[in-house]
């Protein structure tokens, strides 16, 4: 059975979907079979792995809304050999449909769970909000891996998703748990930098992952050209870290 990945973060511009579309490319580029879930309005995992969101024929909306299966809606990314589950503004009608329905918090770990012995791991792009889509995909989850930006305000945003976390324990899915922090967007040279990756370190300890996301053109740039940075750059100092990042969540989730 796959094991599920919920990328999140309430604070947003941390590096969540570089860090959900790259680090789904990275386990396929482990041999670990992935699908990826859009679960963002903005779709932006989407275009960011070549899949048009505007021209789906079924999208995650129509999943949530039951007007279609996930077969129907998954579509296969030849560059990167992921699978993906896109997303769209369509995609807010569901939200608001979801609120109004019965034991909806479970409609998206239903889904997954139909397929999930199709896959090694499917991981999960989250809003930067905590919403319905939100508490769906901790619902179907694991884990969670939370990108930190490693700035003034990161432990603020920091605060509330842990109580977002606690709350979807004690409601929806008691055994879900942070799988790890990953510092994105890193720049050694700041003096804040340096200082927020150590307080991160002194609180979270075992949970923070030991690669560190650079500052890096090659993975501003891969987005722009519909592809992950493994495929659009591999040898970039980006991609290195996402490889190096998915062999820590393999070690960290025991698949070998």
């Amino acid at each position: 059975m796959a094991i599920t990945l919920s990328i999140a973060n309430q604070k947003g511009g941390v590096g969540k979907t570089t860090t959900a579309v790259n680090l789904s490319a990275a386990l396929k580029a482990l041999k670990k079979r992935v699908l990826l879930v859009d679960i963002d309005p903005q779709g932006n995992a989407t275009m960011g792995c070549g899949v048009d969101k505007h021209t789906m024929e079924n999208s995650i909306c129509e999943l949530l809304l039951g007007e279609c299966n996930i077969h129907k809606a998954i579509i296969h990314v030849d560059d990167s050999g992921i699978d993906v589950l896109g997303s769209n503004t369509d995609l807010i009608a569901a939200e608001v449909a979801l609120l109004r329905g019965k034991n909806s918090e479970f409609k998206l770990k239903n889904a997954i769970n139909s397929v999930a012995s199709d896959y090694d791991y499917v991981i999960i792009d989250c809003p930067p909000s905590l919403n319905m889509l939100t508490i769906n995909a901790f619902t179907a989850s694991n884990g969670i891996i939370i990108p930190m930006q490693c700035e003034y305000y990161a432990l603020e945003g920091l605060s509330a998703l842990m109580k977002t976390i606690e709350k979807i324990k004690q409601t929806t899915n008691p055994t879900l748990e942070i799988t790890g922090l990953v510092r994105t967007m890193y720049d050694a040279r700041t003096k804040l930098s340096n200082e927020v990756s150590l307080q991160l370190q002194q609180y979270f300890s075992h949970k923070v992952f030991k690669t560190i996301v650079p500052r890096n053109v090659k993975l501003a740039e891969a987005p722009s050209f519909g592809k992950d940075s493994i495929s659009y750059a591999r040898s970039s100092k980006g991609a290195i870290s996402y490889i190096s990042l998915a062999s820590e969540v393999l070690r960290k989730t025991s698949i070998n």
